[in-house]
């Protein structure tokens, strides 16, 4: 029986518990919108309950973590490092002896950094480095590392607490902004230095983050939640079980870099060391255009057994041919997309369960006036792959281009 849904406004809520750690302030906002969660909770209230969720594109957790907290079974799977790290964490179960033990463990820090027993950690390779951080905040964020670093040896569990709690300080203390739709940096003057740019001063920041971390960790979902790092092309290698219920909100078709943003955690954090590691993801991971992304895609040559209906080809002819330079480039870029996601989706197929239900969260795109029906190609790609009664939902307006909205895709395997 096909059920009808109904659209679920744009509205900020307040999030508590372990959804903090994805939907605090200053930077992890960007990871998850609220809206985003309010929406995969209404989609789990309207099914059964005790049942096996995935997501296929699980970015920091979200889905797989409101399933645990209803009780379900949550399976991510990510093909970024850094991500897949954060969400093994905020989904893990903490005991409150770990979160005591995490307690003494900042006031050991701060009594060494108080000391100045703490030898820094070389700065992070990542390029204009001062650009994302004036020296001060790059001189605390050394020696806070290095502190860490030292301190929590005895338990990977404390330590990935700690830099959460870190994570979080690095890019409350960037000049990055994230207050529209694309990350950029914000002009510091004199006037606006910390007064007390040193590790003492400073470390009141990390102290009230880490209290914030704590008090969510602590707060554990009586369902499971289970994060796989992987490549969702390729889904059927990586899940085994079958799945009553997918929802998801895939890389949309808009050349945003999804690792860009992610930078300063994965070079703080280790998971990067130079530009090129950081293209190569982005290469692997569908949509991605990030450094040497951009050039394999010129290239790319798009392969005969892709979904590829009448109404693509002419979008993609149409931004070929449009009066620009990179039009070929782009062409190339929106058709990989799909060629991947097609893949995607006959993997799909084969890890959900008869009369199982999937929930594509997608935004439709624009290049050089030339509409991408991004839903009309997943309702579609879907029906080919074998999924019944394929249906769109406008859920919401985005970006300031009057055409661009963003839908949800359902179907019934």
């Amino acid at each position: 029986m096909t059920r009808t849904r109904r659209t679920l406004p744009r509205q900020n809520v307040d999030l508590t518990f372990k959804y903090n750690l994805a939907h605090g302030r200053h930077g992890w906002l960007r990871l998850t919108p609220a809206y985003s969660v309010k929406l995969v909770n209404g989609i789990l209230n309207t099914s059964d309950s005790g049942i096996a969720v995935l997501d296929p594109f699980s970015g920091s957790g979200t889905t797989p973590l409101s399933a645990a907290y209803r009780g379900d079974t949550g399976t991510g799977v990510e093909i970024n490092p850094f991500l897949t790290w954060f969400a093994r964490v905020k989904a893990a179960h903490y005991g409150a002896s770990l979160l005591q033990q995490t307690r003494h463990r900042v006031d050991e820090i701060d009594a060494r950094l108080s000391a100045g027993d703490v030898t820094p950690v070389e700065r992070p390779p990542i390029r204009n480095v001062k650009r994302w951080w004036d020296d001060p905040e790059l001189a605390f964020l050394c020696l806070l590392k290095a502190a860490i670093d030292e301190t929590a040896t005895e338990s990977a569990e404390c330590k990935n607490l700690l830099l959460v709690g870190f994570s979080r300080v690095l890019i409350r203390l960037s000049n990055a902004a994230f207050n529209h739709q694309s990350m950029s940096f914000k002009k510091r003057d004199d006037s606006q230095g910390l007064l007390f740019a040193h590790a003492p001063g400073l470390f009141w920041m990390f102290r009230t983050e880490m209290e914030f971390v704590l008090a969510s960790a602590g707060d554990n979902p009586p369902g499971k939640a289970e994060i796989l790092l992987g490549d969702s092309r390729w889904i059927s290698s990586l899940v085994r079980r079958k799945h009553a219920l997918l929802i998801t909100s895939p890389p949309y078709p808009n050349r945003m870099s999804y690792i860009r943003e992610l930078r300063p955690y994965m070079y703080w954090l280790g998971y990067l060391t130079n530009g090129r590691e950081a293209g190569e993801i982005d290469w692997s991971a569908i949509g991605g255009t990030w450094g040497i992304a951009t050039s394999r895609l010129g290239e790319w040559e798009r392969p005969e057994n892709g979904f590829w209906p009448k109404y693509l080809n002419k979008a993609l002819d149409d931004i070929a041919k449009s009066d620009n330079r990179s039009g070929r480039l782009l062409s190339n870029y929106v058709a990989k997309y799909f060629y991947d996601m097609w893949i995607h989706l006959q993997g799909i197929a084969n890890v959900m369960a008869a009369g199982g239900e999937v929930h594509y969260i997608v935004g439709n795109s624009s290049f050089y006036k030339v509409l991408v029906p991004v839903e009309l190609l997943f309702r579609d790609m879907l029906h080919e792959a074998g999924f019944k009664n394929a249906q769109i939902a406008k859920i919401r307006k985005r970006g300031s281009k009057k055409e661009l909205y963003e839908y949800d895709v359902t179907a019934w395997r």
